[in-house]
């Protein structure tokens, strides 16, 4: 494929389980050279995670295997002075640092912003944390599920009756590790122009209540506090989960004209001009009577009939699938989301075998983002530290203030 817009940016990474590991995954499938800096013999702790136990014991769980293809595994003790030098040199010729230590704990070792700065004044260091580094609440430790508490997303999550509920995949770790991408490129591009490093202070809580967006914004602005309400949209109705013949059916006819179709194509265009249906507020103060209305018409034909039936005149509608059925969709293979890699070597079982992994969603120039290794096994490159460092070394960086562009 082309060049991707982080090829040559070089990357240190000191991160753990999700949130970190799935920012530069991210920044690896742009391009960069990712070098993960491991604890020796323990690593990452998502090593260690995931449903198969053979695979955890191996030092490569799913959750692992998930998050560090096409990345490198270096061990490094940084409370030792051999692992506190070799780190120096990594910093002194990286681009980017990313961790997600407790607030201090890299500084406690010897690496401080302050002497980050002394190292390498170009670099890019991002802090990740569930709070972010100065606060009453800075110390504290967070995992996705506190981050989901603390955020008021479960409060929103589920029905009057079944809330608080937890969002069902670590949504916040995932916002957080998106939310530190996407800063640490805008932080590159910076520096084309500056040449300055800078430091980036990453909270998880903060990165929740902004992708929680009009959830929030409908109380700070319009004074309304949000209530859980299962399967519908609050914004509009009809717009949820409905019951076709065979199972449950998403529907979200937000617009007028969309409301007008569904009615047609049900079989019940006399709602239209209904007083409780005819406009939008109306709609919602009645939607318990609407969506019973709807549900009557819509149990006489299978979901996916109907999925295609108000897909292809306009209205949003699809079936609401299991992941083994998601994952299966034909679109997803249409544009190369899924990536098939080998299994790292020694995988217990999976001697030759491939894996299938996620991409990032978007296409370059009309080509997927895909890694082009295994995940690493811990310490997998460690007899490749003094050739990566001398290559390091005199190739400089890329993406400083005042080189030629492509």
């Amino acid at each position: 494929m082309h060049d991707r817009p982080l090829d040559g940016v070089r990357v240190l990474d000191l991160t753990n389980v999700l949130a970190g590991p799935y920012c530069t995954y991210h920044l690896m499938l742009l391009g960069a050279e990712v070098v993960k800096v491991e604890v020796p013999g323990r690593g990452d702790l998502a090593r260690h995670l995931g449903p198969d136990p053979q695979l955890n014991a191996a030092g490569l769980g799913t959750s692992f295997l998930a998050q560090n293809a096409g990345k490198k595994s270096i061990e490094l003790d940084l409370k030792a002075a051999a692992g506190r030098e070799a780190f120096t040199e990594l910093v002194t010729h990286a681009d980017v640092l990313v961790e997600n230590y407790r607030a201090g704990v890299l500084a406690r070792l010897g690496f401080g912003w302050e002497r980050l700065c002394e190292l390498n004044p170009a670099l890019i260091y991002c802090a990740i944390t569930g709070f972010g580094q100065r606060g009453p609440m800075s110390q504290a430790p967070a995992y996705d599920q506190i981050i989901q508490g603390l955020s008021g997303m479960m409060s929103v999550t589920g029905t009057p009756e079944t809330v608080p509920l937890r969002v069902g995949f670590p949504v916040a770790d995932t916002l957080g590790g998106l939310t530190a991408a996407m800063s640490i490129a805008a932080a590159l591009a910076g520096r084309r122009i500056d040449g300055q490093g800078r430091f980036l202070d990453v909270s998880m809580l903060e990165a929740a209540l902004s992708a929680m967006g009009w959830t929030v914004s409908n109380y700070l602005i319009g004074g309304v506090e949000p209530a859980p309400m299962g399967d519908q949209n609050a914004t509009a109705a009809p717009s949820g989960t409905f019951e076709a013949a065979d199972g449950p059916l998403n529907i979200a006819a937000n617009r007028q004209e969309q409301f007008e179709t569904l009615c047609r194509l049900v079989g019940r265009p006399e709602l239209v001009a209904d007083p409780r249906f005819a406009e939008r507020e109306a709609r919602k103060a009645h939607r318990d009577e609407l969506n019973d209305l709807l549900n009557d018409a819509l149990r006489e034909r299978p979901a996916q009939e109907w999925e295609q039936r108000l897909a292809a005149a306009g209205v949003p509608a699809a079936r609401i699938l299991t992941v083994p059925q998601a994952v299966a969709v034909d679109q997803l293979d249409e544009r190369g989301f899924f990536t098939a890699v080998p299994f790292p070597a020694g995988t217990p079982g999976e001697a030759g075998g491939t894996m299938r992994v996620s991409g990032s969603g978007v296409l370059f120039d009309n080509v997927p983002l895909r890694p082009a290794a295994a995940p690493p096994v811990l310490g997998e490159h460690n007899d490749e530290l003094p050739e990566l460092l001398r290559r390091w070394r005199s190739e400089g960086s890329r993406l400083l203030a005042g080189e030629a562009g492509r």
